[in-house]
């Protein structure tokens, strides 16, 4: 199990209660920001030990649900992918077999096709079983060292998404169903 630096756990403290999250190159959620928690545990992303982006996309049905634009999330989502497995990088090779038995010819052709490098930075839109539909800009910072981690830091790209988030804490707070706070903010380390 690969483990966050501490520093990076208390970067991420500071960046709470924007949604952000650590990841493995392979989309292994290491540890999250309460706000990610907010965002992603009601949508079933953090249901998985551990937690996965990149299987959640291409084999939990409700990720459709979750991302509007499932196709171009799908689509990024396997090119970066295809940019650790052309790397060289063993550990994503091995996820990417995996995936291609588990999702299938969704994922594989995806992935066979992905010809161009992820976009490290944009605007998704999600949707959230409590506060609709939001539209976040997100910028995914290489991390130094030599876990080849990853930083992804969603804000609102509108004014009405800085709204829904703020109406997400304050629910969440009150203990409103569905706007549960995921214990914790480090996922496993």
């Amino acid at each position: 199990m690969r483990t966050v630096r501490p520093t990076v756990r208390a970067l991420l403290e500071r960046l709470d209660p924007a949604p952000a999250f650590v990841a493995e190159p392979w989309g292994d959620v290491l540890a999250h920001t309460e706000g990610f928690g907010l965002l992603a545990g009601p949508l079933g992303l953090l249901d998985a030990d551990p937690p996965n982006i990149h299987r959640y996309v291409f084999t939990d049905a409700r990720a459709r649900e979750a991302f509007p634009q499932w196709e171009r999330v799908a689509e990024e989502r396997a090119a970066a992918l295809r940019a650790a497995a052309d790397l060289g990088d063993a550990a994503v090779a091995a996820f990417v077999d995996e995936l291609s038995i588990t999702a299938g010819g969704e994922f594989a052709r995806r992935f066979a096709a992905s010809a161009v490098l992820p976009a490290w930075t944009g605007v998704e839109r999600w949707r959230h079983p409590v506060v609709g539909a939001l539209r976040l800009a997100f910028e995914s910072l290489a991390l130094p060292g030599t876990e080849e981690h990853r930083l992804v830091v969603h804000l609102p790209a509108d004014a009405a998404t800085a709204d829904a988030l703020a109406s997400l804490a304050s629910l969440a707070a009150q203990g409103v169903p569905g706007a549960e706070r995921e214990a914790g903010t480090v996922v496993r380390c």
